[in-house]
């Protein structure tokens, strides 16, 4: 148990290593996202209207994600989900 522990704890402080950007790239950054990505960002209107639809896809499936993990709706006695939790 104790290991498991170090092993998370060592992995949780590499992923925020890894995940912040770096002093370099944080002076190539907008203001917006100088703090969570490397290297250039975007750079005119049309970037910013690709980052806008990107993030409207990531939050649609994450919410649709959710609802489904939660209440996934299937009642039937034939569904495929049935012959693994019976």
């Amino acid at each position: 148990m104790k290991n498991i522990k170090n092993t998370a704890i060592l992995f949780f402080l590499l992923l925020v290593n890894f995940a912040l950007a770096c002093e370099a790239c944080k002076l190539q950054q907008p203001k917006v996202t100088r703090d969570f990505t490397h290297g250039v960002g975007p750079r005119g209107d049309f970037d910013w209207i690709i980052v806008a639809v990107i993030a409207a896809l990531t939050i649609f499936t994450f919410v649709y994600s959710l609802k489904y993990l939660v209440k996934p709706g299937e009642k039937g006695q034939d569904h495929i989900k049935n012959s693994i939790l019976n």
